[in-house]
């Protein structure tokens, strides 16, 4: 059996698992044809999404193979890159986390100490500082914001080695986004420290931070590959990307409760995917919730994340043969 056919067999079954899951999955808040609705649509969706899975499989399955073949290079690139990245200052890599530091302190003392204290509750009604709440929603936002920009911007920072015939330039967007991911994996380990302090201390709960974190790694990566093909044409998309960012951070509740707003507003906040990503780091660390008890969310982004990525494998492979004539 080739390896094409065990990779359809096995994903094949993963779709009939799913569909299987969501005709049986009950929900007692929803009523019957909100539920009947949302299953029929969960179910033609995922449908859709293999159908073109099988039909782009050559284009979309060989950008995955690549990334693996190279593994042991991106890890090294990665770390050539996280401390090339602030050579020759005095302090070195110590200013990849000043930063983002002064970022949380000012905005824990505008939100919890110029403005009225804040305070959000976790399970049994327990009230927790404000910093705990919003850290654990702006570390990923770090992350993501951090990968995204660098991610964009890699085929342009390594054009030297886009006109290279024999290097495979689909490894440049990886090598920035694992190089962020060092800068990450440290803040959520201040966090856990952070959150001891207080007595919140890690539990089985708080192994769903490395979910989340693969969850926000594969989004950031697929948005990686539609971005840097772009950008090599559309300079302007750097601009773009930071401006978007910018809005980003306020349009995602991370500084402010979505409970504060109209329940019928909250549909629109929850369409965005990184929402899934901070209220997953919250409901790991301070909710005390499973990703798989909001089934049809973790669907949905993972729905949307395979849709990014295949198409940002498609259109890196269809622009690739230009890099090297633009750059």
């Amino acid at each position: 059996m080739t390896e094409k056919k065990k990779i359809l067999i096995i994903t094949s079954l993963v779709v009939i698992a799913l569909n299987i899951y969501m005709i049986i999955h009950h929900n007692p808040l929803d009523n019957a044809a909100q539920e009947i609705i949302k299953k029929i649509f969960s179910c033609a969706v995922l449908d859709i999404i293999y159908l073109i899975f099988i039909k782009f499989y050559d284009r979309i399955i060989m950008l995955p193979v690549e990334l693996y073949q190279n593994r042991k290079l991106i890890w090294k690139l990665a770390k050539n890159d996280f401390k090339t990245r602030f050579a020759g200052s005095y302090l070195g890599i110590i200013w990849a986390f000043v930063q983002p530091v002064i970022t949380i302190v000012l905005y824990w003392f505008v939100f919890a100490v110029a403005l009225p204290q804040r305070a959000t509750a976790i399970k049994g009604g327990i009230e927790i500082p404000y910093i705990l709440w919003l850290i654990a929603g702006i570390v990923p936002w770090f992350f993501f914001s951090e990968a995204i920009g660098s991610g964009a911007g890699s085929l342009l920072e390594y054009n030297f080695l886009v006109k290279k015939v024999v290097f495979k330039i689909s490894i440049l967007p990886i090598i920035k986004i694992v190089s962020a991911l060092f800068v990450h994996i440290f803040f959520v380990v201040f966090v856990l420290i952070l959150y001891s302090c207080y007595g919140l201390f890690p539990d089985l709960y708080t192994l769903q931070v490395i979910y989340y974190s693969f969850c926000m790694f594969m989004f950031v990566l697929g948005l990686s590959y539609v971005t840097c093909s772009v950008m090599v044409f559309f300079r302007d998309l750097g601009q773009i990307i930071s401006i978007a960012l910018q809005v980003g951070i306020w349009a995602t509740p991370i500084l402010w409760n979505i409970e504060t707003l109209p329940e019928k507003w909250h549909i629109i906040f929850k369409l965005n995917p990184m929402f899934y990503i901070v209220q997953g780091y919250r409901d790991a660390l301070i909710d005390k919730v499973w990703f798989f008890d909001k089934f049809y969310w973790t669907a949905y982004f993972w729905i949307l994340t395979i849709f990014i990525f295949a198409f940002g494998a498609l259109i890196f492979k269809r622009l690739k043969v230009h890099f090297a004539d633009v750059l």
